[in-house]
């Protein structure tokens, strides 16, 4: 069997993306397959799990009985609302189908932020968290316009942004900032950003590149080697897997401070064609979505091969 046929003997929210990414396979094609997810396999178990108070496991960012669980040495659960809409989101489902629209909806008129009450989709005070409900508010299209005026405002003067900035920090975080970037980037496909957002967000990309996407600015170091492990699902981590796709969605032509992350992404690649899954973020979850840890991942494998086909093809 082939990487691609590998990829493909899968459900349906790998499927329609790698008909869409890696083959010259028909619009029509791909749509068909798209449009099966709201109603099979994970995207379908994660919308059947929503509950009655138009939540999951009954919290936004925390399930509700989830107050202990820094404690518990077990990592953070991911059973909430806000990782959940996350998956949805990076499965792809057809936002526009009934049964997501009626989720959507539930969120919307129940889910509130632990922090202090805010609606879901007013997103709350940290800027890792408010770019992931922008991600998600213009996907489920909801208006996160004054967010998107709130993550320009926080932004740093290094480029970046830092969910500890409110307790003083002035550096700039990896993982808070491609959180905003991913959230900047949908709201200008969605809804065409704003001057300042759109530059707000060129500034945050030359952070992550003059740092090569993995190393210290001062001493060149790597920041965290961690970071050449990818993970999937990414929840708020970084890894330079995750930054990669961002660059690619984002379509321009790869700039040639990201070469070494490139390198790093191949010298991945397994004698099989496929890539493992690395650095699982532990915590309570839905259901297991592969096999674990060091084992070929189809959605590393996806996601890599997406990236280096973009590389490949828009290199100069």
């Amino acid at each position: 069997m082939s990487v691609l046929d590998w990829l493909l003997d899968s459900d349906p929210a790998i499927r329609w993306q790698g008909l869409r990414d890696l083959t010259d396979a028909p619009p029509e094609m791909i749509a068909a397959e798209r449009a099966r997810t709201a109603s099979e396999g994970w995207d379908a178990r994660l919308l059947s799990l929503q509950g009655e108070d138009g939540q999951w496991a009954g919290g936004a960012c925390f399930p509700a009985d989830a107050s202990g669980w820094r404690g518990l040495n077990q990592g953070q659960p991911w059973t909430a609302t806000l990782p959940t809409l996350q998956l949805l989101h990076d499965f792809g489902v057809d936002p526009l189908s009934d049964r997501v629209k009626l989720a959507v909806q539930r969120v919307r008129n129940s889910c509130r932020w632990e922090h202090a009450g805010q609606p879901f989709f007013d997103g709350e005070v940290e800027p890792c968290i408010n770019g992931r409900t922008v991600t998600l508010g213009v996907y489920f299209g909801e208006n996160v316009d004054a967010l998107v005026e709130r993550l320009v405002g926080e932004q740093l003067a290094d480029g970046g942004w830092n969910c500890e900035a409110e307790n003083g920090s002035v550096r700039s975080s990896f993982a808070t900032t491609i959180n905003v970037l991913e959230g900047l980037l949908a709201h200008e496909r969605g809804r065409g950003g704003t001057h300042e957002s759109i530059a707000a967000r060129r500034r945050g990309e030359e952070y992550l590149l003059e740092r090569k996407l993995l190393r210290r600015k001062s001493t060149g170091e790597i920041v965290d080697p961690s970071w050449l492990q990818p993970s999937f699902p990414v929840r708020w981590h970084y890894d330079i897997l995750r930054a990669l796709e961002y660059f690619r969605s984002a379509g321009t032509t790869p700039d040639q401070r990201l070469e070494e992350a490139i390198e790093f992404l191949r010298s991945k690649q397994q004698t099989d064609g496929t890539w493992p899954l690395e650095n699982t973020h532990r915590g309570r979850v839905h259901f297991e979505l592969e096999e674990g840890d060091n084992k070929p991942s189809r959605w590393n494998t996806l996601r890599a091969l997406r990236v280096l086909r973009w590389y490949e093809e828009r290199l100069p």
